[in-house]
Order: structure tokens, then C-alpha cells, then sequence
């Protein structure tokens, strides 16, 4: 059997549209020792492919990093599998607090020289040695203890939603995130030190290397904003972050509260609904409100918007030399700054 989808993605997208299959989005990451990943990646790909899953996941010799749509009739099965995988039993699944079964289009699993890409030399410290697991409760006294919150995400993942009095600083990648907190924090080895990401495996490296950076007292949310979230719901806990979880996927969002903390790109109307420019050139991550999203057509300016009536071959011609970084940029709302949260 292939193993790759090699479908036109237009083609998959509206399948999936059409696709009535009741489905779960889960996401899960293990740091465990394989000794042949493109082998690994061929079997995973199989067995999955097998049962209908979607996602995206990637396989190095260091682990696996998954986010997965599983067929919700195939979800005792991919369990049982799960449970039988010499790398991956007992791993923890972090299920999607908002799941409309539409989170991905096709499977693609890949074959990386990391899980997640840092920019760390692991060589030089211990990544298994991370910080203090902390679960929801446990987080929230810390909070409220006065203990140093830093957000582990992108730019881009903080602005729509974050943990009240978080540090969030102005970073495009994970790489140049943990240089930044490395700046911000210095001076302060000797306080207590909160990170949070989306699931938890960001934290996982953040964490170990900051304790070898010489950081005493390093604390991580257990399962990231995604557990977080069904912990304060099932135990009524204080639910401490506002507006939305980013998610890299079709979704691009989960609400965790009803606060919209964030403004439309184009318009600066309260807004927090990412989504890609339609011109494929330019395919520019943005927040647009239903305004400009009528107005520009999806698109993220004018001219991304005169491009998409053109016809095709003019389009493929207009790409030709063309510089787009500037306007690439036009939208990239990141913060001039590092700066508090303050909503």
C-alpha cells in the first residue's frame, strides 16, 4: 500500500467538508529512544492510514509528536494499538476542548532530526531532567504565590488568548522564544518559575534546559493549556487564562472563555478568528473579523486581493521574481516588546 497521500489538498478539504464521520482531535508526544525512524514512520503510517486517522506527526530519533483526528468508531482500536506500541503505551492524550471533527485534512507523518525544533544542542544537557510537573490546581496557587509566568508560545498563539500577568514574549519559533526567556529571566535563577505551551512539549525542553541553565525552582503545566482547561472545568477551579488556545490545525483555535482579547489586523474591531490569506501566494496567518473578511475576500490586503481575480496563468506569472516579504510582514502583529499581560 502507498504510504502518502499524494490527493490534491483542495480535493481533501472538501471531502472532509462533506464527511459527516464523527471524529476526535487528540494530540500526544512522547520523548523515548527510536532506533529506526523512517521504519517506525512506515509502520505508524500503515496502521493509521488503516483506520481512517488524520493529522499530523512527527518521528525522530528522539520521539513522536502527534496531533490526530481519529475516526470516534475506530477510537477503541487506535486505543488498543496505542496501548500495544513499545514507544508509545501509557502516553497521555490531551483531547481538544472544541472539536468539530474537522481539525485535519489528511495524514502526513514525517521523518525530523527533532520533535520540536529548538535550536538546542542536547548534548549539552540533560533533557530529561525537566521541571516540576504542576497540575491546574497546583499552577493556579502557584499564580497566585507570585511566581514568574512565562508563555512558551509564538507571538502569534499569545495574542488571542494567555494566562492573566504572563510574560509573553515577541517571538516568531520556539528557536528564538528560548533565547528571549533566557534574556528576561536572567537575574532571577533563584525565583519560582511557571512555563506553560499548548500541550506541554515545548516545556518539556524549555524546562530542562532553564534548570541547567541554573533556574532552582522550574515548574511546567502538566498537559499545557489543553489539560488546564478540562481540569478547571470537571474540578470548577479558577479558570486564570483568557480567550483562545492556538492550535496548528484546521481549527487554528479552541475557546477556552468567552474574553476576545485580540483585534482584527485590518480593521482593529475586537477579534480573535485567525485564518490564511486565500491569495496561495501569500497564504499569510492573520486575525480577520466577518467584516473584512466580506470586504477583502479573505484576503489579507488589497493587493492579495486583486490577485485572486486574475486568472491563473497571470497569477503564476506575477510570482515570478517577486519580493513578498515586505508584505508578508504588513499583518505580522508581534509585539515591539516583550511586554506583561495585563486582560
Amino acid at each position: 500500500m502507498p504510504l502518502f497521500n499524494k490527493i490534491d489538498k483542495k480535493l481533501l478539504r472538501q471531502r472532509l467538508s462533506e464527511d459527516q464521520t464523527p471524529r476526535t482531535t487528540v494530540s500526544f508526544y512522547r520523548y523515548v529512544q527510536i532506533a529506526d525512524p523512517q521504519q517506525y514512520r512506515d509502520h505508524l503510517y500503515a496502521e493509521w492510514e488503516s483506520i481512517g486517522c488524520l493529522g499530523r506527526i512527527y518521528i525522530a530519533e528522539e520521539g513522536v509528536n502527534a496531533q490526530m483526528s481519529v475516526p470516534s468508531n475506530h477510537w477503541d482500536a487506535f486505543e488498543s494499538y496505542m496501548g500495544e506500541d513499545p514507544y508509545l503505551a501509557g502516553v497521555p492524550f490531551k483531547v481538544a476542548v472544541e472539536d468539530d471533527g474537522k481539525s485535519f485534512y489528511k495524514l502526513k507523518i514525517k521523518v525530523r532530526q527533532k520533535i520540536v525544533a529548538d535550536g538546542l544542542d542536547d548534548s549539552t544537557f540533560n533533557p530529561s531532567h525537566t521541571g516540576n510537573h504542576l497540575n491546574a490546581e497546583e499552577f493556579n496557587a502557584a499564580i497566585e504565590s507570585g511566581a514568574i509566568v512565562v508563555d512558551m508560545r509564538n507571538h502569534y498563539e499569545s495574542e488571542v488568548g494567555h494566562f492573566k500577568g504572563a510574560i509573553l514574549p515577541d517571538a516568531d519559533t520556539f528557536r528564538d522564544e528560548l533565547k528571549m526567556v533566557e534574556e528576561i529571566l536572567e537575574g532571577k535563577e533563584d525565583q519560582k518559575i511557571l512555563m506553560y505551551c499548548t500541550g506541554g512539549i515545548r516545556c518539556e525542553k524549555a524546562s530542562a534546559y532553564f534548570k541547567h541553565l541554573g533556574y532552582s525552582d522550574v515548574n511546567q503545566l502538566q498537559g499545557g493549556i489543553i489539560e488546564y482547561a478540562h481540569q478547571v472545568e470537571n474540578q470548577g477551579l479558577e479558570n486564570k487564562y483568557v480567550g483562545k488556545n492556538f492550535v496548528f490545525d484546521e481549527r487554528l483555535g479552541e475557546r477556552i472563555t468567552n474574553d476576545v482579547i485580540a483585534e482584527c489586523h485590518q480593521c482593529g474591531a475586537a477579534c480573535d478568528a485567525h485564518t490564511n490569506c486565500l491569495n496561495e501566494d501569500c497564504h499569510l496567518l492573520f486575525i480577520q473579523c466577518d467584516a473584512c473578511k466580506e470586504r477583502y475576500e479573505g484576503c489579507c490586503s488589497d493587493d492579495c486581493l486583486e490577485v485572486i481575480h486574475l486568472p491563473m496563468d497571470e497569477q503564476r506569472a506575477r510570482r515570478k521574481g517577486q519580493d513578498k516579504g515586505e508584505a508578508r510582514n504588513i499583518f505580522k502583529k508581534g509585539r515591539v516588546e516583550q511586554k506583561i499581560a495585563r486582560k
